[in-house]
């Protein structure tokens, strides 16, 4: 690929909202090799999006919320790259954009670890029903709650999606003792797993498992992955652990299921729609714990997200592209 003409080049960070790379020390780089505009807030509507990227060459896209449907893709003749601090895409016509020649970087793995000691957290606060205790106590009352915890050692976690979250997880777990059974769209590709992990048909995981953790991406094929019928098969004693995407899980299944007490309980970090509204059903579940799509939010995940993202455009620029999706 031959190198940019990076003098007329036009950078733009559409949205920053909450600041991810602002004021950042590597979004200071990118202004050697173009004119870098960077908006603070979440555009209002599609046409201002459009308007904030009109002219850009590269958008730097820093919240996954910001999405990139063939309408915007349409409208922004001079785009030819748009790099991302998000591992998913599902924000992204991939396909158009491939259609007019953009490409795509995104994050491969450097927040990996970070994640799933996160997606880990949330399985202990589950198993041990650490937050409804702690509210407990607070409210004065004393209730340890025995015999109602899970222990995990010996137990077996089913992890779909052994990609690179995956196989951390799958560390996390051999730690402390679980058996681990995997289900994934590629297991030959795997060679770094850290333990014996045996593959099994999707239902037969589903059935086995007293653990089940999401690490799959948002598509087609991913979509609803887990509804009604995969709640049937589980264990009623299972927890259900998502980090991925929220719409790998059919929501409204999963709020069926806890209700008619077909799981344990469950330990969701994403959602379909985001932010969770006040009121949500999945509010009312003391056996479900939530967190605000926050699993690589430690200052080093949000440093590996803004470094690669910018070294991203700064290699694409360079002739020497890295982290680019490939369909």
């Amino acid at each position: 690929m031959n190198r940019l003409n990076s003098n007329t080049l036009q950078i733009v960070i559409p949205g920053d909202s909450p600041t991810h790379i602002g004021g950042t020390t590597h979004l200071d780089k990118l202004s050697e090799y173009g004119e870098v505009t960077l908006y603070s807030t979440p555009p209002q509507n599609t046409d201002e999006q459009i308007q904030r990227c009109i002219n850009a060459d590269i958008v730097l896209n820093s919240r996954s919320s910001l999405t990139w449907p063939k309408l915007v893709l349409q409208a922004l003749p001079r785009l030819k790259h748009i790099s991302t601090t998000s591992v998913g895409l599902d924000n992204i016509d991939i396909p158009e954009a491939h259609k007019l020649g953009i490409t795509i970087s995104h994050q491969t793995g450097n927040t990996a670890t970070i994640v799933a000691e996160h997606e880990f957290a949330l399985l202990l606060s589950v198993a041990r029903q650490i937050p409804t205790q702690d509210k407990s106590i607070r409210n004065g009352i004393w209730d340890p709650g025995e015999g109602q915890h899970m222990f995990l050692k010996g137990k077996t976690i089913g992890i779909i999606g052994m990609g690179n979250t995956g196989i951390e997880m799958a560390k996390f777990a051999k730690a402390f003792g679980m058996n681990i059974i995997s289900w994934t769209f590629n297991p030959q590709k795997n060679r770094n797993l850290p333990a014996d992990v045996t593959f099994l048909e999707f239902d037969e995981l589903l059935a086995k498992s007293d653990v089940i953790s999401l690490h799959t991406a948002l598509s087609n094929e991913t979509k609803y992955l887990i509804g009604k019928r995969e709640f049937e098969l589980m264990k009623p004693s299972a927890i259900l652990i998502n980090g991925s995407r929220g719409g790998v899980i059919d929501t409204n299944a999963l709020v069926d299921a806890l209700n008619s007490k077909q799981l344990y309980g469950a330990g969701l970090d994403v959602f379909e729609t985001e932010p969770l509204q006040l009121g949500h059903p999945l509010m009312n579940f003391d056996n479900v714990v939530l967190t605000p799509h926050a699993a690589d939010a430690t200052p080093e995940g949000l440093d590996y997200l803004n470094r690669d993202s910018v070294d991203h455009i700064i290699n694409f620029i360079k002739g020497n592209p890295e982290g680019i999706y490939q369909q």
